[in-house]
């Protein structure tokens, strides 16, 4: 491990109880600042009202950290948007966001358009399929946003379970994420979950940066971000245990030829020959092919899209 990462990790990498939520809130006080939560949503009407309702409850009603809760609706087909609505959320609908851009599936694209519906100046995102949900998540990486004015980006660190496993989650991180900052950018080594989905930054620097469309936006930004502050302006806190929904092997494989296909722009900005990936699953006539695009649209830092620029100079 780099020296410089060494350092980091006894500078820039804290546990929740580091810092009380009377001090986060004294801080959030003194500077002025605004926090937004963006919880991206879609078909999770069994976990997002749960979600909501503790944010609501703890850093809303019980002490006043949040000043907005929304959940960005990237086309559900069950109850997801009524659900999160009743337990207190805004909830926004994907495609009423930039109408004249035609939206593109993906989690990245949800996260992008969330900055054009959320006031913040510091924006949470969480993954709406967490089950257990604790406020720390919120509180943990919000707080050295709000004490730190060095601070520009911070991720949630966990341990991720796998059904009765304990550490085995997190199967691309180590598989494919992990490899690859450490051999590409070995300063990013330090960070316990790169492509998790909680974390929080200042709009400033999220209005700066470019966001893959879909499972490569954390990668991304994490690299991105690294390029334009550097690393002391990143974060990691500790805010225990990380429970969720998990996907089969193949939802898996796609998920890392995306995360691979972001790394190699980054590196090369280039193209790939053939930017697609081919799996097999049995049929009745033996094992067939099933073929999926990874390419990886990106769309531009938000500070270049008009109508954002437009929303902020009102």
């Amino acid at each position: 491990m780099l020296k410089e990462v060494e350092r980091w990790l006894s500078t820039r990498s804290w546990s929740v109880t580091d810092r009380p939520l009377h001090r986060i809130l004294a801080a959030k006080r003194a500077s002025g600042q605004t926090v937004s939560v963006v919880l991206p949503a879609l078909n999770e009407e069994e976990t997002v009202g749960d979600i909501v309702a503790v944010i609501r409850h703890d850093l809303v009603e019980q002490v006043p950290l949040v000043d907005e809760v929304v959940v960005v609706d990237s086309g559900s087909t069950d109850r997801t948007s009524e659900v999160a609505a009743a337990a207190g959320a805004r909830v926004v609908h994907r495609d009423d966001i930039l109408p004249r851009l035609p939206a593109v599936p993906g989690k990245g694209e949800v996260l992008w358009r969330s900055l054009l519906v959320t006031t913040g100046d510091i924006v949470c995102f969480i993954d709406a399929d967490l089950k257990e949900f604790s406020s720390d998540f919120v509180s943990g990486i919000v707080g050295p946003l709000l004490t730190d004015p060095g601070v520009d980006l911070v991720k949630a660190m966990y341990d991720r379970p796998l059904g009765a496993a304990a550490g085995q989650g997190g199967r691309v991180t180590e598989l494919m994420a992990r490899p690859l900052l450490n051999m590409h950018w070995p300063q990013l080594a330090g960070f316990v979950q790169p492509l998790g989905g909680e974390y929080a930054a200042r709009r400033s620097l999220l209005e700066r940066l470019p966001f893959p469309v879909g499972y490569g936006i954390e990668l991304g930004m994490l690299v991105d971000a690294l390029h334009l502050v550097g690393l002391d302006a990143l974060a990691q806190v500790d805010v225990g245990v990380r429970k969720h929904r998990h996907q089969d092997g193949q939802a898996l494989g796609r998920m890392s030829a995306a995360i691979y296909r972001t790394a190699q722009l980054r590196l090369a900005r280039g193209h790939l020959i053939r930017p697609v990936l081919t799996q097999f699953e049995r049929g009745v006539e033996g094992f067939e092919p099933r073929t999926y695009s990874v390419d990886v649209e990106e769309r531009p830092p938000m500070a270049e899209i008009a109508e954002y620029v437009e929303r902020k100079a009102a």
